[in-house]
C-alpha cells in the first residue's frame, strides 16, 4: 500500500489479517479514484474481494450510517478512506 493511501484510510476495525486489511485498502483506494457514486464502489469493492478471497463479501459505503452486522471469524474491517466510511465484511 502506498504511503499516499496509507495516510488517507483511517482504520477504526480490523478483524483480519495485516495482508487482506492492506490489500481490501487498497482495493477500495482504487475504486474510489476510478467512481465517485457511493453504490458504485461499494459494488465494486466487494466484487474484488469475492474475486480476491472467495464469496460472500459484502460492503457499505457512505458518510453517515450505523451498522450492526454479523460476520465470519476474522473477516471485517471498518475504516474511512477520505470522507467515506467503508465497511466491509464476509458472511456465508
Amino acid at each position: 500500500m502506498s504511503e499516499e493511501t496509507q495516510q488517507r484510510a483511517v482504520v477504526k476495525s480490523a478483524v483480519m489479517s495485516e495482508e487482506m486489511l492492506n490489500e481490501a485498502i487498497y482495493i477500495s483506494a482504487d475504486v474510489v479514484k476510478k467512481h465517485k457514486k457511493q453504490k458504485k464502489i461499494a459494488e465494486e469493492v466487494k466484487k474484488a474481494m469475492d474475486k480476491k478471497y472467495g464469496p460472500t463479501w459484502h460492503c457499505v459505503v457512505g458518510k453517515d450510517y450505523g451498522s450492526f452486522v454479523t460476520f465470519d471469524a476474522k473477516n471485517l474491517l471498518f475504516f474511512y478512506l477520505d470522507d467515506q466510511a467503508i465497511l466491509l465484511f464476509k458472511r456465508g
